[in-house]
């Protein structure tokens, strides 16, 4: 068994495909519209057979109260880059490009060697090792 995808709503359907095409090790697939619902989506693939981010937009869909990831539902997911050296490259990078870091890279309680960024329409994203 896996995960075979996370969807998330979001505002700015572009935005956030660039978003993830230009920093991670992905491509996406065609826009589907379904204009009678007024729906469009990507789907975001991060390799071959593995877990997929379907990025949803729907105008109507009704704003997050409060901060992102401290209400019932999806808290975070994490992308894993391959290694510490990767989280410090890639953290760098998202911070010179003005992304807001939420956590500096550190290991976790947990054991997680992570740091944590806020992607565009500010969802905690976990890159780790």
């Amino acid at each position: 068994m896996k995960i075979e995808h996370l969807a998330i709503w979001v505002d700015d359907l572009e935005l956030m495909k660039s978003f993830y095409l230009k920093y991670f090790d992905t491509t996406s697939g065609g826009k589907y519209t379904n204009e009678k619902n007024q729906y469009t989506a990507y789907f975001i693939y991060f390799g071959e057979d593995k877990t997929r981010l379907e990025l949803m937009h729907k105008p109507n869909i009704a704003p997050v109260v409060g901060q992102r990831g401290f209400a019932k539902g999806i808290a975070h997911f994490t992308i894993s880059v391959g290694g510490k050296e990767k989280v410090h490259t890639l953290t760098e990078r998202l911070r010179k490009d003005g992304y807001t870091l939420y956590s500096e890279p550190r290991t976790t309680g947990d054991g997680y060697y992570e740091s944590v960024v806020l992607d565009p329409e500010g969802n905690y994203l976990e890159i780790s090792a």
